[in-house]
């Protein structure tokens, strides 16, 4: 080898260690913080549920809290109100540091939503907290506008494998979120030490603190693949797509029709609560609102109503839609596992490993995030039922089309060789054309963006 080339290669592997330790203390500082904000988010949760459960009559109070809440954000919180996709905005074209006091609004926020019965996640408030957090540090570092990009997705990592308690899925999810069909991989070991960091950190905190503790799953009976499994665990994965496309479509519909109608945002909230509550006491059920976790571990052991899927997807897009704050995911969690457990009654695969799927591919379709959601089955049910899994979200990342939870979303390889056209476009863009509506201005309150960047000044 020639004595240059093999000074290059020392050079080479030199920079990549030196930049290596250079992020180690810093992707841990802010899995440390992201896993102490989702044990603190998880604590308050199941608390806030805890109170709801015993005390039902605070349901009827759902609309004057989501009054409340809008109230708090307007006058507090304007430069944070776009919350997923506002971190999503500034990961694609790093500006300003996220303020601070979106963590604290973001987990009162969500505390208020589940105590007063609004059928809302966490996974969006654990973003939020972590990338949040996370960017308080791009100051005192002087980090450039790449190193600024690559901690905020760390800080998405960092929440979301905390608050599931699936670092690898998180790891992934965060590279992964950005821009469908391309993946960041300039952050991949930055995600991957916070991702793994902040899991490690709230699970310290759940040896001491009440409710943080992550719900197990129990697949049960895994048949053997075969290529019957394969055709099988396809067809399911249609209908997954088909249950995120709808779900995504109809929670930018309300959040439109919202907007529309109702020109104060403090106001909308009001809407959606009257509607869910009034949807409660007429139904005699509580079993469709908050986070819904005891219904989606019976849909891993028992047959449940086929409906169920339908009534979780209706009042969480009323609830997201009017602005109540939370999350998606884990209400995509139980959409799946129900509709999973209802297609096991025409489908020749035990319930369980069903609701498994759906459980991981209604949320790879509504969020067009496969590789994360597979490694998501793998942690949460094991390697034989990931491997259906893994089949069932690929399917439903495809048929969910150009749809998505997160409006700041870009495409970037089109999943359709016929609609290249719509590449480095966002998800919102796409969703104001098929909704014909006018454009709205960046910070405001709604899930949607702002007009994207040509393609070629945009990062993934």
């Amino acid at each position: 080898m020639p004595e240059n080339t093999s000074r290059n290669l020392f050079s080479e592997q030199l920079h990549i260690l030196k930049d290596l330790v250079r992020w180690i203390p810093i992707a841990s500082v802010v899995g440390m913080m992201a896993g102490t904000a989702s044990a603190t988010l998880l604590a308050s949760l199941t608390w806030a549920t805890n109170i709801r459960e015993s005390h039902r009559w605070l349901i009827l109070l759902l609309a004057p809290a989501g009054w409340a809440v809008g109230l708090l954000y307007k006058l507090f919180g304007k430069s944070v109100e776009g919350g997923n996709n506002l971190i999503l905005e500034e990961v694609h074209d790093p500006r300003t540091t996220i303020p601070a006091r979106m963590t604290p609004l973001i987990l009162l926020g969500t505390f208020i939503s589940h105590l007063f019965g609004a059928s809302v996640g966490r996974e969006g408030t654990a973003i939020q907290t972590g990338a949040s957090l996370a960017d308080q540090l791009s100051g005192p570092l002087r980090l450039t506008s790449p190193e600024r990009r690559i901690l905020l997705m760390a800080g998405i990592s960092a929440g979301f494998g905390s608050v599931f308690g699936t670092p690898m899925a998180g790891a992934v999810f965060g590279i992964e979120v950005l821009a469908i069909g391309k993946l960041s991989y300039d952050a991949i070991a930055p995600c991957f030490l916070a991702a793994f960091v902040g899991d490690l950190v709230t699970r310290f905190w759940a040896r001491f603190v009440p409710g943080v503790a992550h719900t197990h799953y129990v697949v049960g009976d895994v048949p053997a693949m075969t290529v019957q499994g394969i055709v099988l665990a396809a067809i399911a994965g249609v209908a997954f797509g088909l249950a995120a496309m709808a779900f995504s479509r109809l929670t930018h519909f309300i959040s439109h029709t919202a907007r529309r109608f109702i020109s104060r945002p403090e106001f909308r909230p009001i809407a959606g609560g009257l509607v869910v509550t009034a949807a409660v006491f007429a139904l005699g059920s509580t079993r469709y609102i908050g986070l819904g976790v005891p219904i989606i571990v019976d849909a891993f052991h028992n047959k449940l109503p086929p409906y169920d899927f339908a009534g979780k997807l209706i009042f969480t897009a009323a609830s997201i839609g009017t602005g109540f704050k939370g999350g998606e995911v884990t209400p995509l969690f139980y959409i799946g596992a129900t509709l999973g457990n209802a297609l096991s009654r025409l489908l020749p695969l035990p319930a369980g490993l069903l609701a498994g799927m759906g459980f991981a591919a209604v949320f790879a379709g509504a969020a067009n995030t496969p590789i994360s959601s597979t490694l998501l089955a793998v942690e949460l049910f094991g390697g034989e039922a990931g491997a259906y899994a893994a089949i069932a979200c690929v399917v439903s990342y495809l048929f969910s089309g150009h749809t998505g939870i997160y409006g700041s979303q870009r495409v970037g390889r089109s999943k359709f060789g016929r609609q290249q056209s719509e590449e480095g476009q966002s998800l919102a863009m796409l969703a104001k054309r098929d909704l014909g509506e006018g454009l709205i201005t960046p910070g405001s309150d709604a899930s949607l963006t702002p007009t994207p960047e040509p393609e070629s000044s945009t990062r993934f």
